[in-house]
């Protein structure tokens, strides 16, 4: 049974790992490493430490299906609507621009639940806090080697970080990229921001006519959302309201090798101005988005780049099949061929999955 490896639990891992198992009829052993502490990449949730039900989406905001991806991938939402994950979002967003066709979902139980329902799909063997530094080819296996343990070996192994990781790894993997290519990879740049999840005690009332707001008038803050109302989630007596900031890019760009603290205090400042007389939070997250949406024009040729050697893939799709609100757009398009064999596993180039025999 082949053994592989997908580096990344975000969204493009835990759908790449879902398909595998879903699409290939010859077993496979699929194990899925993330360096983070949980799944879920830049379609992240947080839980208050007071109260885990009470939630706070710091990453995409809301999935947008524009008329495009309805017509390509209509039974990817229809599964996520089937089991409850998805749900159409009716709460307002003051400044969302809609265009002609174009439905946006939430998801009720924090946006990260759409990646835990395909890692669970797959039946992967999940581990976190493996940090994956260097990469050989041993005897027609791949190595890998992480910061904490014992190097493992694998037939296959997927890489879903973003493109600047990919570069700085270690191992024989550097001798697959030519120099053309690498430059071509360098030449992919990405924009920062900071997310900032407040968590309030239960009773706390937010008064505010909106979800969410798009904030074009200040420096620091782009994009404010209370949480649980734009999942349609009624604060309780049991459980506070959550809230959420989204800072501008040239802000995350200034301010990237800042403390936490002191970044977490400019945008409490800046969010006083906005939302005057807010209660003091009972819990805060403030989460560094160092390569947030990648940008340029090229980044639909750059961003998907096959390395031919042996059976390594890099894949890279920060918002997959799905567009992600609040400025995190789709950057590619996953379509699964129709006449894929059994003995078949995909492989990605420029945003489309191709069959390539084992």
């Amino acid at each position: 049974m082949a053994r592989v490896l997908i580096v990344g639990a975000g969204l493009t891992g835990s759908l790449c790992a879902a398909l595998l198992k879903k699409e290939t009829a010859r077993p496979l052993h699929l194990v899925v490493w993330d360096k983070a502490g949980d799944s879920g990449g830049r379609m992240t949730t947080a839980n208050s430490p007071h109260n885990p039900q009470s939630t706070v989406d710091l990453g995409a905001q809301y999935i947008t299906r524009t008329p495009h991806y309805a017509k390509k991938h209509q039974s990817f939402y229809d599964e996520l609507l089937v089991h409850g994950i998805l749900k159409p979002l009716t709460s307002p967003i003051e400044g969302m621009v809609m265009k002609e066709g174009d439905c946006n979902f939430v998801a009720p139980q924090g946006v990260s639940s759409i990646i835990k329902h395909y890692l669970k799909e797959s039946g992967a063997d999940i581990y976190f806090r493996q940090c994956v530094t260097q990469i050989n080819l041993r005897d027609d296996k791949w190595e890998v080697f992480e910061e904490a343990g014992s190097p493992e070996q694998f037939d296959i192994v997927v890489l879903t970080m973003p493109i600047p990781e990919i570069l700085h790894l270690q191992g024989d993997i550097t001798n697959l990229i030519s120099e053309c290519q690498r430059q071509e990879l360098e030449s992919v740049s990405y924009s920062s921001r900071y997310a900032l999840g407040l968590f309030y005690e239960a009773g706390v009332k937010i008064d505010v006519p909106w979800a969410g707001q798009y904030i074009t008038s200040n420096p620091c803050i782009r994009f404010i959302s209370i949480d649980n109302k734009k999942r349609n989630i009624v604060a309780s007596s049991e459980i506070g309201p959550s809230l959420v900031i989204h800072t501008t890019v040239p802000f995350g760009v200034t301010y990237l090798e800042h403390s936490i603290e002191n970044v977490q205090k400019l945008i409490f400042q800046q969010l006083e101005t906005i939302l005057p007389g807010l209660p003091r939070p009972v819990a805060t997250k403030c989460q560094k988005w160092r390569y947030s949406q990648a940008l340029g024009e090229n980044q639909f040729s750059c961003l998907l780049h096959l390395l031919e050697a042996s059976h390594i893939l890099r894949l890279e799709a920060p918002s997959s099949i799905f567009g992600a609100g609040n400025s995190y757009k789709c950057c590619c398009q996953l379509s699964w061929p129709n006449d894929s064999s059994s003995q078949t596993i995909p492989r990605v180039w420029r945003g489309w999955i191709y069959p390539v025999q084992l």
